[in-house]
């Protein structure tokens, strides 16, 4: 078994789509990135590379890298559960938390879980997905980001 953490974190600002999960949310601003800026699935596949031994989505994906200007992550997930396959690891499962003071995310959560799943070829139940404010405080407190965090489990 092996077990990883991942983190990301995007500025919110206007003329930019939220996409969060593979699902995009109605709100008035979105995440600014190279990519779709999808910072659950960026932490995602953080912890799934990392429980890996693989590096991280900046080694695999740079920014640096025109090819992945405004590519979707779900795209890119599918790229991170093929290097998996490749060394002979399973996803056991994922817990993962979105940091947002707004917008709130409660409702669209079960089909970021699904589209996780999906790709992953895991059952639902081996992905779960919260979200939580920080009542006010820091960056993300003051709608200023979003952040979001994962921990996986690996099975080789």
């Amino acid at each position: 078994m092996r077990i990883g953490t991942g983190y990301d974190v995007h500025r919110l600002e206007s003329g930019y789509r939220l996409i969060m999960g593979g699902v995009q949310i109605p709100y008035e601003k979105g995440l600014k990135g190279h990519s779709d800026a999808d910072v659950l699935l960026h932490a995602v596949m953080d912890a799934l590379l990392g429980a890996a031994g693989l590096g991280d989505i900046g080694q695999h994906f740079p920014d640096s890298d025109e090819q992945y200007r405004g590519i979707s992550s779900m795209l890119l997930l599918q790229q991170v559960k093929q290097l998996l396959d490749e060394n002979g690891l399973r996803t056991g499962n994922i817990d993962a938390t979105i940091i947002a003071q707004k917008p709130k995310m409660a409702s669209y959560l079960p089909q970021m879980r699904e589209n996780i799943a999906r790709l992953l070829d895991l059952d639902p139940g081996r992905v779960n997905i919260k979200a939580t404010t920080e009542e006010g405080l820091g960056f993300t407190g003051r709608g200023e980001g979003i952040a979001a965090q994962a921990v996986c489990l690996l099975e080789e």
